[in-house]
């Protein structure tokens, strides 16, 4: 494995770790200071709405002055909020933390950046998106496991840790971490509307589908997410501890594809529209029988969902990433992580208050809108355009 796509998923992993060491404690820490449920909830809203502000803006950026500044910039602006955060003194400053980290949340895109740029071909490409989306999800496996060790010190020792990680994070980076981006246009203009690149994205006729396909499965995906926990106890009776096993065995599963069965076996017998296609039912599939409150099929959907939803993110962004020009890539990666973070705003209030009419309807929706992708992913099969084909 290059030097630079090791020095490029460490990057990731020190960042994701740090982020996942204060997800079990954040909403203990937050009442702390006599919050409410909701603030809980409008702090995680938060950082996803800055964040949606702010991802394609940081991905053009990176497209014309480079993937490492941009980079370096945002993992230090993570240590600042994460300082912030944990030296708060009030609810306002709780906010101004999670601002901070989500106005200059580009690390994860720039970081699919840099690794789009190293690849040779279609294949490889999927494989660098999956190896960085297994990082994501070690990443999450192990932070929360070292969180709750670490909160034994106190609520907000894991923050200053978290602070501390990505300062680490960014000294490292800037010693070990190359420019991948050689064939950058500096005279490409970049308007400082948040918004404009999302326009540009909805009149992109190669891309719009995929864009549509994106933000129904992060919508299908999210709003299962976010009603998983309550769901498993409605339907099954299962307690925090048998849905936290639950959750660890999805996160392995997601692992193990990306990781290893991704180049192993997916991208050896299928190629990135067949794949798209197939996981894209098999998505909708499960979260259909998820539905049906038959604990059999509860758990055939559990490892259903797992494998195809890992697929379905790594192929979906590769392919994407494949048709976008080569100085337009870190700002296209940067709408589907803008558009995901617009789906973990919306998700949970519509899966809310469609669970209090029936537990089972989010998965129904999801169900519904993945077969809504299966027609736009047809319709780019059928009617496919010359420019839509992969490039590197």
């Amino acid at each position: 494995m290059q030097r630079e796509k090791v020095t490029i998923i460490f990057t990731v992993l020190v960042d994701i770790l740090g982020f996942g060491i204060v997800i079990p404690i954040l909403p203990f820490y937050v009442t702390s200071f006599g919050a409410s449920p909701f603030t809980v909830t409008m702090l995680f809203s938060a950082f996803a709405f800055f964040a949606f502000l702010s991802s394609p803006f940081l991905g053009a950026l990176s497209d014309k002055v480079g993937r490492r500044r941009v980079l370096l910039m945002s993992i230090a602006s993570t240590a600042v909020g994460w300082f912030v955060f944990a030296s708060a003194s009030s609810v306002l400053l709780l906010f101004v933390g999670r601002i901070i980290d989500g106005a200059a949340a580009g690390n994860f895109t720039v970081a699919q950046s840099a690794l789009v740029d190293i690849s040779k071909d279609e294949k490889e490409r999927s494989a660098n998106l999956g190896l960085i989306g297994a990082t994501f999800g070690i990443g999450f496996m192990l932070g929360p496991l070292l969180g709750g060790i670490l909160s034994t010190v106190s609520h907000s020792f894991p923050f200053w840790i978290a602070g501390a990680l990505a300062s680490l994070n960014t000294v490292l980076a800037f010693f070990f971490l190359p420019e991948t981006h050689t064939k950058r246009d500096p005279d490409i203009p970049i308007s400082i509307n948040p918004l404009a690149p999302l326009g540009r994205a909805a009149r992109n006729m190669d891309l719009r589908p995929f864009f549509i396909s994106w933000i129904l499965f992060g919508i299908s995906f999210m709003a299962s997410q976010s009603v998983f926990s309550l769901y498993a106890e409605a339907a099954f009776g299962f307690s925090a501890f048998a849905t936290g096993l639950l959750f660890s065995g999805i996160g392995v599963f997601t692992a193990l594809n990306q990781a290893v069965l991704l180049k192993a076996l997916w991208l050896r017998y299928f190629n990135e529209a067949t794949l798209e296609f197939l996981m894209t039912i098999a998505l909708g599939l499960s979260l259909f029988l998820m539905a049906l409150r038959i604990l059999i099929l509860f758990y055939i959907a559990i490892m259903l969902l797992a494998s195809a939803q890992s697929i379905l993110r790594v192929v979906i962004t590769s392919r994407v990433a494949g048709i976008a020009p080569p100085h337009m890539k870190g700002e296209i990666l940067g709408i589907m992580t803008s558009l995901m973070a617009a789906s973990m705003v919306l998700a949970p209030v519509i899966a809310g208050l469609l669970f209090e009419l029936n537990i089972s309807l989010p998965f129904f929706l999801g169900a519904i809108l993945m077969t809504m992708c299966v027609y736009f992913e047809y319709r780019v099969w059928k009617h496919r355009p010359r420019g839509l084909t992969s490039t590197r």
